[in-house]
């Protein structure tokens, strides 16, 4: 009789352990989660007051619910990367209030996904902030998180579960494609996340981010010799006997053309300035090299702390043509 109680209490033991394994350790902050849900839903169902008071504004006899409304949608992804040493470190930094900090999406170094907030909620992922003309960043914008001490490269089973959470934002929110951003470029003079070692060509190549053309780049500071311009201009160009035309009367030469491309080519640049280039891209230029760092760590990723080259000024051109 004993040993078959022995048992028992072991059975028992062994059953309250895997139910205390298998409960949520953030149970306590799932039901914050939907106490504030449910407090913001009784918002919105809110009506106006129908007895307003004097210093209110006039209003009609009754209130008029229009029937043509949504949520508010993102329009914006912001990366970042944790700066922390493991998911489940940021997992507790995102639930403690304390902190002040969330974001909607964070992605572990192992591929898996936590959604941690709805994505027509505010999270509190940007801070101060500036991207063009939109300073509050965070209430058009989804923050995603990767799990990243900023100094490592980004595993391949995290940037393939970033590629598929971007393939149903963009789809599900018509986010344009130079809209999805890093953390360093809406507050270059605070962040540098993510680092130099985010792939950012593979997301744009994805469509997923601006980026440069392949190849040569157009520049506006190397131009041609004026004899080799004038050579093409005035040399025939003779691929067959047959198009060979009949000798004629020779004739002055026609030099309209290349005296006006000789003056392009002679007059001083004034088209490009990349202060303005960094400004029109989105870059907040109030601190120019902070703007330079933010730029060349998203889009050349060496020497960042470096000027900008002349390298680095024909990618800066042709990104600041395609935003034109």
């Amino acid at each position: 009789m004993l040993r078959l109680s022995t048992f028992s209490y072991l059975g028992f033991a062994l059953a309250l352990a895997a139910c205390a394994a298998q409960r949520n350790p953030y149970a306590a902050t799932n039901k914050s989660y939907k106490q504030q849900v449910k407090a913001y839903a009784k918002a919105l169902r809110a009506t106006p007051v129908p007895t307003p008071g004097a210093d209110s504004l006039l209003q009609g006899a009754y209130w008029v619910g229009t029937t043509n409304f949504n949520l508010r949608k993102p329009n914006y992804v912001v990366i970042h990367h944790t700066a922390q040493d493991s998911t489940a470190q940021t997992l507790k930094t995102f639930t403690l209030p304390r902190t002040q900090v969330s974001a909607h999406y964070v992605i572990g170094r192992d591929g898996r996904v936590f959604h941690m907030l709805n994505d027509y909620l505010r999270a509190w992922h940007g801070g101060a902030a500036k991207w063009g003309n939109t300073t509050d960043i965070n209430s058009s914008s989804i923050g995603i998180e990767l799990d990243n001490n900023g100094t490592e490269p980004f595993s391949e089973p995290q940037i393939a579960s970033l590629l598929r959470v971007l393939v149903g934002l963009k789809k599900a929110y018509g986010i344009p494609a130079a809209n999805f951003i890093g953390h360093a470029d809406i507050a270059p003079t605070r962040k540098n996340d993510p680092s130099a070692l985010f792939p950012w060509k593979r997301l744009a190549d994805n469509g997923f981010g601006l980026w440069y053309d392949a190849g040569p780049l157009p520049s506006p500071f190397v131009a041609d010799s004026a004899a080799a311009l004038a050579s093409r201009l005035l040399t025939p160009t003779v691929t067959t006997p047959e198009e060979v035309a009949p000798v004629a009367q020779p004739q002055p030469a026609d030099t309209s053309k290349v005296d006006a491309q000789l003056a392009r080519l002679n007059s001083p640049i004034t088209s490009f300035n990349p202060k303005d280039a960094l400004r029109i891209i989105g870059y907040d230029t109030k601190d120019l090299p902070a703007a330079i760092r933010a730029f060349k760590l998203h889009f050349i990723q060496t020497n960042v702390a470096g000027p900008l080259t002349e390298a680095d000024n024909r990618i800066l051109y042709n990104l600041y043509k395609k935003c034109l």
